[in-house]
């Protein structure tokens, strides 16, 4: 295009990508994190009402994040959508079905006053948030490993895994660990803003044990990629606005190799320290009673967690275990030099119009849902 350079739309476009990974996991993972701990934080069904009540509202404004994110790979990155898509199709195909449940109980379990109905409804509730919440982070862990796939010279991509069992290894699960105490913290400081009562209290209690196990997680999961998980490196010149063709250049596989980055970049240690005081910090204000301030510091560490596996990973975003040459990387797996211009002119419109409806939105919702509020409305939506 000659307006910006080709090697500049790809990490902008990286750098988008990680914009709407972390967008998702803040605003969307509240709702999922307390869809997931509704058994534990609601005991009656007025105070499930009043934790449903706090996300009823904005989860479907939360799922836009999500599907940006699904269009910007699509549209950006088409080769990592199609391996993806093939290596995780299964556990992909567990998250959709926990999203298409989760909306389901939203609209249905208030259409019946029957315990059993409601107690079904809660059920897939909590389903739906948990299993996302696990899975999402299951994927991470298994990209820092690679993902059994190769790519001919007609640039099919050909998968070997197993399936989900593999997927379900001991780093993937305890990827997945971070993943689920991380958004349940997050949802307890979500329900410590906006509920009340007994369903508050058990939040902050929630909180006091998922926040500090998130941290404690996310360490280990670091130690042990640093010292027991070969990373990825590429020899020989790197041609960073060549075509898009995993097929033209050399990969090792070395230890200590996803550390390189923050040895070469010693700024980049930001992000695994955010990723481990912003839930502290988090837990601290929420227990000084700032919970506003605690959402921040919350998402905070959320962006901390998810930047520390981007940048340990950059350039690369889907390794390949089986054929280390053809691994996918911000230089070789996007979109042409005119569609990354095309797509980055609609993000710079579409994206604060998004950002400022979701100001809006949450400007207008403002304020705390309490059991007054539920018992003078029993026929509520939620």
């Amino acid at each position: 295009m000659g307006i910006v350079d080709y090697e500049i739309l790809r990490l902008i476009w990286w750098l988008f990508l990680g914009v709407l990974l972390i967008g998702f996991a803040i605003m969307d993972g509240f709702d999922l994190g307390v869809a997931a701990q509704l058994p534990f934080v609601a005991r009656t069904d007025t105070e499930r009402r009043v934790a449903i009540n706090t996300i009823g509202p904005v989860w479907d404004g939360n799922q836009v994040w999500f599907i940006l994110g699904g269009g910007a790979i699509f549209a950006a990155w088409p080769t990592i959508y199609a391996a993806a898509f093939s290596g995780f199709y299964i556990a992909l195909f567990l998250v959709l079905t926990a999203l298409i449940i989760r909306p389901v109980g939203f609209e249905f379990r208030n259409k019946i006053a029957d315990t059993r109905w409601r107690s079904f409804w809660d059920w897939a509730l909590t389903i739906g948030g948990l299993v996302p919440s696990l899975v999402f982070g299951v994927a991470f862990g298994n990209l820092l490993q690679g993902v059994p796939f190769t790519i001919d010279g007609d640039m099919r991509i050909f998968y070997d895994g197993s399936g989900l069992f593999e997927l379900l290894n001991p780093f993937g699960l305890l990827a997945g660990l971070v993943s689920l105490f991380m958004l349940v913290s997050h949802g307890s400081v979500y329900l410590a803003v906006k509920a009340d009562g007994p369903v508050r209290d058990r939040a902050v209690l929630v909180q006091t044990v998922t926040a500090p196990l998130a941290v404690v997680l996310f360490i280990l999961a670091g130690l042990w990629l640093a010292a027991g998980i070969p990373g990825y490196v590429i020899v020989g010149e790197v041609i960073t606005n060549g075509p898009s063709n995993p097929l033209l250049k050399q990969v090792l596989v070395q230890d200590g190799a996803w550390m390189a980055n923050y040895a070469a970049h010693p700024w980049m240690w930001a992000a695994p320290a955010l990723g481990v005081l912003g839930p502290l910090l988090a837990l601290a204000l929420v227990r000084l009673d700032r919970p506003g301030l605690g959402f921040i510091a919350s998402g905070s560490g959320i962006f901390g967690i998810i930047s520390t596996a981007g940048l340990s990973m950059f350039p690369f975003l889907m390794p390949s275990s089986l054929a280390p040459q053809v691994s996918l990387t911000v230089w070789d797996a996007s979109s042409s030099e005119r569609t990354l211009f095309v797509m980055l002119i609609c993000t710079l419109i579409f994206l604060p119009i998004v950002l400022a409806y979701t100001a809006y939105a949450f400007r207008v919702l403002r304020g705390r849902v309490t059991a007054a509020q539920i018992e003078h409305n029993p026929t509520g939506h939620y």
